[in-house]
């Protein structure tokens, strides 16, 4: 049987489970924040229950659990601490920091919020994923993506309910978006440094309890996630969900007690010989997913997203995390070979973010064949070709699939999620309008975010009038989208990047949650966005584009022709000089061809197509053209 809270038609069975908790309390509260305790029964395998008739849907709770307080050997029972259910589907307020939180023997039922019993929608069977390999993701973070749209009724602004708007459904038509990628919707904490500076998190990343969706993004609970899905998929568009499963925000030893900690610390956060939090994750915690309670409850999380709301998939934050155990990553991992061989999510798309900043983190490719992988190899490889660094050859290995970290173990097709910019690092726009990043906003000096962007400013930090600069960034921006849309394996965009979006330099926006985040819809660039446009028409009509096999030069004809602008095969040489700024890449699929020439130099260049015709490809530009197989 599941934990949480069951409601039946007498009552409600409340189910929690702790290892280490000597007693624990089930509180319900009524609307006057009145306090009535249960002692819950202990029935095996650390399972502890209560019935109570007459509690309905709608009922609030919390628990308080009892057992030894003593932080140096990661105990951390504290009685005074109301504790919200790890299996709770809804919360009535979100979460808000409190250094009383975390502190011993202060009761803290005002200051958290209450679990409420909630009657689930009916499970479904969803049909196969809207998403597949070679597929277009378009990474959303909820509240920015609509915040300002005026388009948008104000009351739905910001919200799940707000994808299903017709204006959103028709941008996302309009760009062939096959999946939308929802940065965290689950209910969230602001990190403890942030209210004093008068910020607050506004990616999501750090959730307290992995099923509750936040109140402010999806008031609806579930039920408003599970039409938004439905809407979503009825204009051809998947749902994938961005989960964080790595860390909570009850932090390191001087972080709060607001759930896992109160209830059984032990078991879900990995310590150290001397029983220190580990942290792996840089945010003070890490989840031990190689445990059975935790591999069950996150299993169940997927499951009830899936089941109740009909999504496609997931997107796992520092995923390195999900397959750790005592001695390191493993790819047969106990959590990563349940999800695989779960009848409900074996066909789910798993997206993995494949690194962690604990000791060989960084685990690009080496994750199941079932999963997908961000794949920042291709992002900085990219930009380093556009900023004039790398060779054509590395394009060219970034623009075949990546074989060279996905090919490894024989495999033909590709599994990388290749993108250019994402939530986390500068904007497309900035990254071609800063040499470096400006994080004055987030009041740490500018010590945070990444220093080593390969980033360029087309020589003026920041925002200009002068056109010339103008001009060459808007050059720069279609050639970096030309090269995405034009690249084998799934290809994911940033909300706003289509159009010209700016965190003003801004490169770990994780906690401006205002106009820095929210998308500027009256202020877009029409010429960018209807390029964004033509290239999703483009990779809709091109079965070459939007094939995830490795492209290799075999077969017959050739799935592949690499050619110098002059028509000639590109030599290894071509492809190791360093002042070689243009070629073709010819693809090949049954009776049809496409050829793109990408030029990265300042001056035109002329490309002799297969047939023998000239076309002339403008500087800093990627060019297209049909031509006969």
């Amino acid at each position: 049987m599941e934990g949480g809270a069951t409601p039946t038609p007498r009552g409600t069975r409340f189910r929690v489970r702790s290892l280490t908790a000597e007693r624990l309390w089930l509180c319900l509260f009524d609307e006057a924040d009145r306090e009535a305790r249960w002692q819950m029964d202990a029935v095996g395998e650390g399972w502890f229950e209560a019935f109570v008739a007459g509690a309905g849907v709608g009922t609030r709770y919390g628990l308080r659990a009892e057992g030894r307080y003593a932080p140096a050997e990661g105990c951390w029972f504290d009685p005074a601490k109301l504790l919200v259910d790890p299996c709770a589907v809804a919360i009535d307020r979100p979460y808000a920091y409190d250094p009383r939180l975390g502190e011993y023997g202060f009761d803290t039922a005002r200051l958290v919020p209450k679990a409420v019993v909630t009657r689930l929608p009916e499970p479904l069977w969803p049909p196969p994923p809207r998403l597949r390999p070679g597929g277009l993701i378009y990474e959303i973070a909820a509240k920015a993506f609509t915040r300002l749209h005026p388009d948008v009724p104000a009351a739905r602004r910001g919200t799940i309910a707000a994808l299903a708007e017709p204006a959103v459904l028709d941008h996302l038509t309009m760009l062939g978006v096959n999946a939308v990628e929802l940065m965290p919707i689950t209910a969230t904490i602001d990190e403890r440094h942030l209210p004093a500076l008068g910020l607050a998190n506004a990616w999501g990343y750090n959730p307290v309890t992995f099923m509750a969706l936040d109140p402010r993004l999806a008031p609806g609970g579930i039920d408003e996630l599970r039409a938004a899905t439905a809407s979503l998929r009825t204009a051809g568009i998947g749902v994938i969900l961005d989960l964080v499963f790595n860390h909570t925000g009850e932090s390191d030893a001087l972080g709060l007690t607001l759930s896992l900690r109160g209830l059984d610390n032990r078991t879900w956060y990995r310590h150290d010989a001397e029983d220190r939090l580990v942290n792996h994750t840089g945010c003070g915690n890490t989840i031990a997913c190689d445990r059975e309670p935790v591999i069950e409850h996150i299993v169940g999380c997927l499951r009830h997203f899936v089941l109740r709301a009909g999504v496609d998939g997931f997107r796992f934050d520092l995923a390195t995390v999900l397959g750790r155990g005592e001695e390191g990553f493993d790819t047969d991992a106990p959590l990563l070979r349940a999800i695989g061989d779960d009848p409900v999510l074996s066909d789910r798309v798993m997206i993995a973010e494949p690194w962690d900043v604990g000791p060989n983190g960084y685990r690009l490719g080496a994750f199941p064949d079932g999963f997908l992988e961000w794949n920042d190899r291709y992002r900085d490889d990219v930009r380093r070709f556009w900023r004039g660094e790398a060779t054509c050859g590395e394009l060219a290995t970034r623009l075949a699939g990546s074989s060279d970290i996905f090919g490894r173990s024989g495999a033909r097709a590709t599994r990388s999620v290749n993108f250019v910019a994402a939530h986390d690092g500068f904007t497309l726009r900035d990254t071609v309008s800063f040499a470096r990043k400006h994080n004055a906003a987030n009041g740490e000096s500018n010590r945070d975010g990444h220093d080593h962007n390969f980033s360029w400013n087309c020589g003026v930090e920041g925002e200009t009038d002068d056109p010339a600069v103008k001009a060459a960034r808007r050059a720069d921006i279609k050639a970096l989208l030309a090269t995405l849309f034009v690249s084998r394996g799934t290809i994911m965009l940033t909300a706003g990047d289509e159009f010209g979006r700016t965190q003003r330099g801004n490169n770990n926006a994780y906690a401006q949650d205002n106009v820095i985040t929210w998308l500027d819809w009256r202020g877009r660039d029409r010429e960018i966005e209807a390029f964004a446009g033509e290239l999703a028409r483009l990779r809709a009509r091109s079965a070459v584009l939007r094939d995830a096999e490795f492209l290799t030069g075999q077969g017959d004809p050739p799935d592949v022709a690499w050619l110098r602008p002059d028509g000639a095969p590109m030599a290894v040489a071509d492809w190791e000089d360093t002042g070689r700024h243009a070629f073709a890449m010819v693809l090949r699929a049954g009776g049809a061809g496409l050829i793109v020439m990408f030029n990265r130099g300042r001056e035109p260049v002329a490309f002799v197509l297969p047939d023998g015709r000239s076309i002339t490809a403008a500087p800093r530009s990627v060019g297209w053209r049909q031509v006969n197989a």
